[in-house]
């Protein structure tokens, strides 16, 4: 087929392409063909996934299933519209009702995804004269969203919250509007922020703390609550908080927690809350369930733990270097590119599924195979992972010492 593109974007996306391609750094999406709680099919094959951030096995929950076939009679898929249009349905009301009882605060607005949400606030809170200062290595949309904003752009050194600081000792005193940001556990190293020394700096700075609770809700704290219960902090001690629907609740959206007069302006200056078509209520409504579950099946979050134990304990015994994390995600750190796809392929052709990550996700030099864990592995499933692992030892571990 000829190209319609004009010559020189021609060379150019495909220059791009081939430099992927020569670092190994390409990557595209693997099609599933069906899924059965942690094993999914692949090309034909079935495959333990080890890559999923369901963390409660709930996105295959019999009990979900049931539900969102139930809501999809009643109310239908889509929602039609724009939440302030007429596409806010009652699920979506009562989901935001449910999700601040659950965290002890006034007001949850609902967004699409995590990636609108972060980009949603940060953009609908800050501009140009104000200053942002977060973790260097925060998700992506935290990032992108701060350079959106148009506000001056600082980042600290990871997890430090003295570097924190430091970033805003050195603003001017006429930046009034100051924003503190931080992931509350981190989706490439698995690592808890210090929440509750961040929270300290916020005070004194007079910043607003927002903290992104992607990989922290439904994993860490009482009723899984998050990284702030994890603390052993007062609900209100971090004003606003983030979180993502798609991970530990195992559906799809996300949603901004905090005041009620906080949340009341984000209606009105989140854009991607505003001009997008509102989530469909049928998933409103089986998110619901999925909250009760969150909330009640403290047995998920035991098992949790036992998995990471199990897996934590075999890989360091035979030699795997692992990062400091006490949460689902468990990354092996390798270092080079190449090693790093290698092992993943290695381990595919074994049965197990683990992706490997690699540059702009994470720093150069340190690809890694990011191990995720689910209450939903069996003890077997993560002995077949670890004996796959013993197996290359010899050639993997060779190449690190």
């Amino acid at each position: 087929m000829t190209s319609s593109l004009p010559d020189n974007w021609q060379s150019w996306l495909v220059n791009t392409l081939a430099v992927r391609d020569r670092d190994g750094l390409r990557r595209a999406p693997a099609s599933i063909d069906s899924m059965q709680a942690t094993r999914v099919q692949r090309d034909g094959q079935w495959l333990a996934n080890f890559c999923s951030n369901d963390y409660l096995g709930l996105a295959a929950e019999p009990a979900l299933q049931d539900a969102l076939i139930d809501a999809v009679r009643r109310v239908g898929v889509g929602a039609g519209s724009a939440s302030l249009v007429c596409g806010h349905h009652r699920e979506h009301a009562a989901l935001s009702e449910e999700l601040a009882d659950w965290l002890g605060v006034e007001a949850v607005l609902l967004f699409g995804n995590g990636y609108l949400a972060n980009l949603g606030v940060l953009t609908g809170l800050a501009g140009r004269g104000d200053a942002i200062v977060q973790d260097r290595l925060n998700h992506a949309s935290l990032i992108d969203g701060a350079m959106a904003s148009g506000a001056k752009h600082l980042r600290y050194a990871h997890a430090d919250a003295s570097a924190a600081e430091q970033r805003f000792a050195s603003l001017p005193e006429s930046i009034s509007k100051r924003v503190l940001v931080s992931d509350g556990v981190f989706s490439m190293d698995g690592d808890i922020a210090p929440v509750a020394d961040l929270v300290v700096v916020a005070k004194r700075q007079q910043a607003l703390f927002i903290l992104d609770e992607a990989h922290a809700f439904g994993v860490i704290g009482s009723e899984g609550r998050g990284s702030v219960s994890h603390a052993t902090l007062a609900n209100d001690a971090v004003p606003l908080r983030i979180g993502t629907l798609g991970k530990a609740f195992g559906v799809y959206g996300a949603f901004a927690a905090g005041p009620r007069v906080l949340i009341d302006a984000l209606q009105q200056l989140a854009r991607p809350a505003i001009y997008t078509t509102a989530l469909p209520p049928a998933l409103a409504a089986v998110t619901r369930v999925a909250l009760k579950h969150v909330r009640n099946d403290q047995w998920r979050r035991d098992q949790l733990q036992a998995n990471i134990a199990q897996f934590r304990t075999g890989a360091l015994a035979q030699g795997w270097r692992l990062m400091s994390s006490e949460t689902a995600i468990q990354p092996i750190l390798i270092g080079d590119t190449a090693s790093a796809n290698a092992l993943s392929a290695e381990l595919l052709a074994r049965g197990f599924w683990v992706s490997s990550i690699r540059p702009p996700t994470v720093p150069v030099g340190s690809a890694r195979l990011r191990v995720t864990l689910s209450s939903a592995h069996s003890s077997e499933a993560i002995a077949g992972l670890l004996n796959a692992l013993a197996e290359l030892t010899p050639r993997f571990l060779s190449n690190q010492n």
